[in-house]
């Protein structure tokens, strides 16, 4: 796309062609965790602004627009095509443009007399946002609206409940085609996640019945595309496990989450030793972003690691990066050896083919020093958060709720320590305590832990929710039991979190409970009820239990 929608030619010695980006701020999020300014620059974009800003006319150079298609949009495009902003317009949207909206383009174009300039228009099957090379997320702006929160409000409209879905099933859709691949589908019944399943299934069918403008034909799926090996898509519905997402985990990446966006964590300068004088206001603290993206191999490694082993582990990088830079001042001290015997003539050309060989790694060298600096400094915060919180607390106390050992403070004392945790801190331990309790506690005890909640400035409303929908006797039956097994090393057993046992018995087809009732869709066949279909997943299996006898 950054390449007018040619593919870049390798090992090309020619400048790139220089080009301005406009975008929305969908499209900002999408190519913000992928793409440097550095790296954009090198690919040729001078500028790169939003669509909806102030933007002066640049009639010399071409414009590549990456923005999804509404109304709003669409107006302001035109409204560029009017005013001659640019030398030329390669237009991509994020998700496919409706007719109407086309038309819309084509009439602001003729008016304005700039049908050649119209260079390209492109759907790029883009509405999704990849953070890691093995994870992506649905959105981030208005991500509010397709939230768990917005699905399960009592006063949803079907309105409003089928736009959500339409949303989702779009992101996900433009996933599959980006990835040129049809999935197996699978999914809970009775749920949101049907819902969903349904909609996805009924949009590949109709994209693959039309033969001539099919997004899974051709080069899209390359030389596998006749391949048996076929992603599973599994949808389930968020209340299979409500505890670990409100679970004080131990490890770098959770504990930097709070202030994580887009790969990106923003957080407080430290105030450092230095004592504020009496009766003078206090030094307002910086804020300070960093980002943690997939070239950074210390992020990469340790992400996942216990809290203890992450501050270990800079210190160790820090003390290797200290040797490799003494060394570097050792060589250059030897370099300025006096004196012309043999000896020191041979300890000089020795010497100077190690310095050359140190110079050539300083790059490496400064990077390495470059990461080490983020990683004390990300550490430091959220140590600091960490004894500010008591989080090493919460943390220790959660898993002993979870796995069912004795307690040694009274949660009631945990939930009125003033200087223990946020009130956001307070209220996800209750909920985890409650959660997990073999037997909901009694309306006497509850009234005296929503007191000690309340003194301590928590909003009860998820404690009513939780309440309200009746989540506790589901959440035991199918997601509780699963934390218990999980909780008792520092690092958590993920083989036991629901989620991960319902993947391991579809991908296996293994026969369970959990799963058994789950539904089953194959959007490459044409026709067939579930119970058809997974009668021929069966037949198949047997098959290839036959090849191995």
């Amino acid at each position: 796309m950054l390449n007018f929608n040619v593919p870049p030619v390798k090992n090309s010695t020619g400048e790139p062609v220089w080009k301005v980006l406009i975008y929305d701020r969908f499209g900002q999020d999408i190519i913000s965790p992928l793409l440097s300014v550095k790296e954009l620059r090198d690919m040729g974009i001078t500028l790169h602004l939003l669509l909806h800003s102030d933007r002066d006319p640049i009639p010399d150079v071409p414009a590549i627009y990456f923005v999804m298609p509404t109304e709003e949009n669409i107006d302001r495009m035109c409204q560029d095509l009017r005013n001659q902003l640019y030398e030329s317009y390669y237009l991509n949207f994020i998700s496919a443009i409706s007719r109407s909206k086309l038309e819309d383009i084509a009439n602001a174009a003729i008016g304005a007399n700039a049908v050649t300039q119209v260079a390209k228009v492109f759907d790029q099957y883009l509405n999704f946002i990849t953070l890691e090379d093995d994870m992506f997320v649905l959105c981030n702006q208005n991500k509010e609206l397709v939230s768990y929160r917005a699905i399960n409000r009592p006063d949803i409209t079907d309105t409003e409940m089928e736009t959500i879905m339409d949303t989702i099933v779009d992101s996900l859709f433009c996933f599959f085609v980006t990835l040129g691949a049809i999935p197996i589908i699978r999914c809970s019944r009775g749920t949101a996640a049907e819902m969903v399943a349904v909609k996805l299934d009924k949009k590949l069918r109709e994209n693959l019945r039309d033969a001539r403008n099919s997004l899974f034909t051709g080069d899209t799926l390359g030389a596998g595309q006749f391949s048996f090996q076929r992603p599973l898509l599994v949808l389930v519905d968020r209340n299979i496990d409500l505890a670990t997402p409100l679970h004080h985990t131990w490890t770098y990446q959770a504990l930097v989450h709070d202030d994580f966006h887009l790969n990106r964590v923003n957080l407080e300068e430290s105030a450092g030793t230095e004592s504020t004088p009496a009766g003078a206001r206090p030094k307002k603290k910086n804020k300070k972003s960093y980002d943690l993206s997939a070239s950074d191999k210390f992020w990469q490694k340790h992400k996942g690691s216990p809290f203890p082993e992450v501050a270990e582990s800079v210190q160790q990088e820090l003390e290797s990066y200290r040797a490799q830079e003494d060394e570097v001042k050792r060589l250059k001290s030897i370099m300025g050896i006096e004196g012309e015997d043999e000896g020191a003539i041979s300890m000089l050309s020795d010497n100077t083919a190690k310095l050359t060989s140190a110079v050539s790694s300083l790059p490496e060298l400064l990077e390495k020093k470059r990461l080490i600096d983020l990683h004390t400094n990300v550490a430091t915060a959220v140590l600091e958060h960490i004894k500010s919180r008591k989080l090493d607390v919460y943390f220790e106390y959660e898993e002993k709720i979870m796995s069912k050992s004795t307690l040694d403070k009274s949660l009631l004392d945990m939930i009125s320590d003033p200087d223990a945790g946020t009130p956001e801190d307070k209220m996800r331990l209750f909920l985890i305590y409650y959660i997990s309790s073999a037997q909901a506690p009694s309306e006497i005890d509850l009234e005296q832990y929503k007191k000690a909640l309340m003194d301590a400035g928590c909003n009860l409303a998820p404690l009513s929710y939780i309440k309200q929908w009746n989540l506790f006797s589901r959440v035991m039956n199918t997601g509780s039991q699963f934390v218990m097994e999980g909780v008792k090393n520092l690092v958590l057993k993920q083989q036991n979190l629901p989620v991960t046992r319902i993947l391991d018995n579809l991908m296996e087809m293994k026969s369970n409970p959990e799963t058994d009732d789950y539904r089953y869709f194959d959007p490459k066949m044409l026709r067939g009820s579930d119970s058809e279909l997974f009668n021929a997943t069966q037949f198949m299996k047997q098959l290839s239990q036959l090849g191995q006898k």
